[in-house]
């Protein structure tokens, strides 16, 4: 039976407040795992990091997403090795490159695809502002060129990025669903045509909220019609600190991004149960 793991971000936890004390890792664990959560992202290229985040999620029944940001072939072996070490439900791979020709991208996925096949996890590629995979078009561009590249889809960078007219239009539609065709897992954020991460309890910010769950609803049920019989399907709540998260005067964050998060996942599991 297809599964739905739902994630949460190690970064979103970070509440950076001159108010509130950092929560040591063990409590983060701690509090996801007894909310419900699946498991956590976290970065997977420092050994020692890994191995003792690696301990704290057996310890809770928690399962990983691991991220890297290779700026070159090689750069992805280290955390590859700590995927086979300590185990990983894949690898959210930020190319950490920008460059502005197809042909210049197209060894360094090659050669991370080769990579991955040999070590036999799966590696997905983000799209990400600042990354490769910066720009729409340009992702839609490298997709004419590998076909059978596995995107992480993180809709809003390219929300933001290309500034969608609202009411989005059937053409924009139409690209944002040729990525979620090729999305493989997803961060899970919400944007508006001028901010990346916006507060999802906002009353007045539900139409946003409304269109990225119809994203979402429609990438869920193309993974379904892609993925083997017994695969999981993995979604990471992303609700980032600041400067992602809007904040006041104060420097203190306009919402609880904690409480957001439990939003957020309990809405993405009810819309799987609904598929």
């Amino acid at each position: 039976m297809q599964t739905l793991n739902v994630f949460q971000s190690l970064w979103a936890m970070e509440l950076r407040s001159a108010r509130q004390q950092e929560r040591s890792l063990e409590e983060n664990i701690r509090l996801i795992a007894e909310a419900g959560f699946d498991g956590v992202s976290a970065h997977w290229y420092d050994r020692s990091y890994v191995q003792n985040l690696a301990g704290l999620l057996r310890d809770h029944g928690l399962k990983a997403e691991g991220q890297c940001f290779p700026k070159t072939v090689d750069d992805l072996k280290p955390a590859l090795e700590n995927a086979a070490e300590f185990g990983v439900a894949h690898l959210c791979l930020q190319p950490d490159v920008r460059l502005r020709r197809i042909e210049d991208c197209l060894p360094l996925l090659e050669g991370w695809h080769r990579l991955a096949e040999e070590a036999r996890i799966p590696v997905f590629i983000e799209t990400h502002r600042d990354r490769m995979t910066t720009d729409l078009f340009f992702t839609l561009d490298l997709m004419d060129r590998l076909p059978d590249l596995k995107l992480l889809g993180d809709l809003s960078h390219f929300l933001v990025g290309r500034e969608f007219a609202w009411p989005v239009s059937d053409e924009n539609h139409a690209l944002i669903n040729r990525i979620l065709d090729s999305s493989w897992a997803f961060h899970g954020r919400v944007a508006s045509r001028e901010q990346v991460q916006i507060e999802i309890s906002f009353p007045h910010h539900k139409p946003w909220l409304d269109l990225f769950m119809t994203w979402w609803e429609y990438g869920f049920r193309s993974w379904k019609g892609r993925a083997g019989p017994d695969e999981a399907l993995a979604f990471t709540c992303e609700l980032g600190p600041k400067p992602y998260a809007i904040t006041g005067r104060d420097g203190e964050d306009s919402t609880d991004r904690w409480q957001e998060a439990l939003f957020l996942k309990d809405e993405i599991r009810a819309l799987w149960s609904r598929l």
